[in-house]
């Protein structure tokens, strides 16, 4: 199977300080993967990368959904990819789109509807929201959903372009445990749903990561530590290293991993 990221000898600096040191990593198209690590581990650098936004050395390789940096144009690869981020949530502001207009801007990039939508568009993301269980918010107002439905409608949104890759950017770092229960529930949705779609789940917990995503890549101070199988680095070991924690492993009944100190 071809690869939908691969990563060979990057090397990346942000205002003269090296964020990542020699990364080389692949993910196969269809595949769910992980990546995990503390506050300031590299992960968000490292979609950066993946996205175009940041670039490594000269002598690093990245290629994303078989496309070259360097020979592509980003604008067009970033239609193909979906990012959701914890960040979307404060660009939402006040104004008073509903969960419908916000799910029909994202082919545009805009946070907001501006513009008249067609009626394949406007039924195309009533389609998104059921497939999500979340057609009861098209009409809601986006400011009084709770965080969760926000992440929903976010979802919905990125899928409008119908993306070959998504990136789910530590989704639940805002939400409360309902919320992030809810959020689960959905991304567990979608992996059952589109197996086609390649999502790669980025956290710094440890709880939230799924069954569904069966390999993974864990960083420390923007170096891997460990990557591959989910089984093989999701250990008490090498998580103690990654959180400098002795954290024990408690698994849960429907295949999650639960934290002691």
């Amino acid at each position: 199977m071809p690869d939908a990221i691969r990563i060979e000898n990057a090397n990346l600096y942000l205002s003269g300080r090296q964020v990542l040191h020699d990364i080389n990593w692949r993910v196969k198209r269809g595949e769910r993967c992980f990546i995990l690590g503390a506050n300031g581990a590299g992960k968000t650098t490292l979609v950066r990368m993946i996205m175009g936004y940041s670039w490594p050395l000269y002598g690093a390789t990245v290629e994303v959904l078989g496309r070259r940096f360097g020979t592509v144009n980003l604008q067009e690869l970033r239609r193909r990819i979906a990012w959701v981020s914890p960040l979307m949530h404060q660009w939402l502001g006040d104004r008073s789109w509903t969960g419908l207009e916000m799910v029909l801007s994202g082919p545009d990039g805009t946070i907001g509807l501006f513009r008249k939508a067609k009626e394949e568009e406007i039924q195309r993301a009533h389609d998104l929201l059921t497939s999500l269980r979340a057609e009861y918010l098209a009409k809601r107002t986006v400011v009084t959903m709770s965080s969760g439905e926000q992440v929903k409608v976010l979802i919905a949104r990125a899928l409008m372009t119908d993306p070959q890759l998504m990136i789910l950017d530590e989704p639940s770092v805002f939400l409360d445990i309902a919320g992030r229960e809810f959020l689960l529930r959905t991304v567990g949705q979608l992996a059952e749903q589109r197996p086609e779609l390649t999502l790669i789940f980025i956290t710094q917990r440890i709880e939230d990561i799924l069954p569904a995503f069966t390999n993974g890549l864990i960083l420390r101070e923007g170096k891997i530590l460990a990557q591959g199988a989910r089984e093989s680095i999701l250990t008490e070991s090498v998580l103690h290293r990654a959180f400098d924690l002795p954290i024990r492993l408690i698994p849960g009944s429907e295949g999650r991993l639960w934290t002691v100190i």
